[in-house]
């Protein structure tokens, strides 16, 4: 089997830059790289997350510029969003979760007088990008004493699950430590008497069912996010009720999932547009 790409092998090209970059709040991470296809709007819209672990110290939101760049040029706009680490102040439970309500609920605000369309968004989120991207589409079933709570989150219509931890519980032990357990307490937070349940919050798979599609994309060959967590988290959501499916790709590790040119990506790519009601529906939707 040919060797599995690595995280220099994506970042040895030059890194594609957005048209334009907004900000959502006061805060240093608020802010938003916007990227717009040619023609005249309003474009088909991906809401994008990037992962890194939960780290600033390991990855930010220009890790994708290579996949939003991509998606750039088959016709769709990008909102690829900024959060705080656990490893930055205020970072963790619940500042990592806010961040990304403002950035996904800014997209709403913000989105039409930039030419995006909003009113039926695909998102796409990678590694730990995945968690948050499968949490923002299930905001809705927050309850109302939650911190985390909004009254009228932004709908997602579907999301690519990207090589995702998105049963925290579950992916804890199986990813590597330092990705997820040795962080998982900053991530969702102690457990206290008024919540001891840190995860019905915080994590996906304990706030299903979400009403919304949701494909997995796992590769065969990723030891950051095995495919079993794809599976078994698929399995959960579909025995909830939801649309969900899981597609495995062969000869694909963690970071051909975000690299342009990969069959990895490029069925992302056709899994987004179907989402969008761009495209015939692809296996595993």
């Amino acid at each position: 089997m040919a060797a599995l790409m690595t995280w220099s092998d994506l970042l040895a090209a030059p890194k594609p830059q957005p048209d334009r970059t907004v900000r959502t709040g006061s805060g240093e991470t608020d802010i938003v790289d916007v990227w717009l296809p040619d023609g005249a709007g309003p474009h088909p819209t991906v809401l994008m997350i990037h992962g890194g672990c939960w780290q600033k110290s390991i990855a930010d939101r220009t890790l994708m510029n290579y996949a939003a760049d991509a998606l750039r040029q088959e016709g769709l706009a990008v909102w690829n969003i900024e959060y705080r680490g656990v490893d930055e102040a205020g970072g963790g439970y619940p500042g990592t979760f806010l961040d990304v309500a403002r950035g996904v609920d800014a997209l709403g605000e913000l989105g039409p007088g930039l030419g995006l369309e909003t009113g039926k968004v695909a998102a796409f989120g990678h590694s730990a990008g995945g968690h948050l991207a499968l949490w923002a589409a299930a905001r809705h079933k927050l309850p109302a004493e939650s911190p985390l709570y909004a009254e009228d989150p932004l709908p997602i219509a579907g999301v690519v699950n990207s090589g995702g931890l998105a049963d925290l519980e579950v992916s804890a032990p199986v990813t590597q430590p330092g990705c997820l357990a040795d962080i998982l307490e900053q991530l969702v937070g102690a457990p206290s008497e008024g919540r001891p349940d840190v995860y019905s919050a915080t994590s996906p798979a304990e706030m299903l069912p979400i009403g919304v599609r949701q494909i997995s994309v796992n590769g065969a060959g990723d030891r950051i996010a095995p495919p079993i967590l794809g599976e078994s988290y698929t399995q959960k959501a579909a025995g909830a009720g939801d649309e969900a499916g899981v597609l495995i790709v062969p000869a694909s590790g963690h970071v051909e999932l975000i690299a342009p040119g990969t069959d990895a990506f490029q069925t992302q790519t056709a899994l987004l547009k179907s989402i969008l009601g761009l495209g015939p529906d692809q296996p595993g939707d």
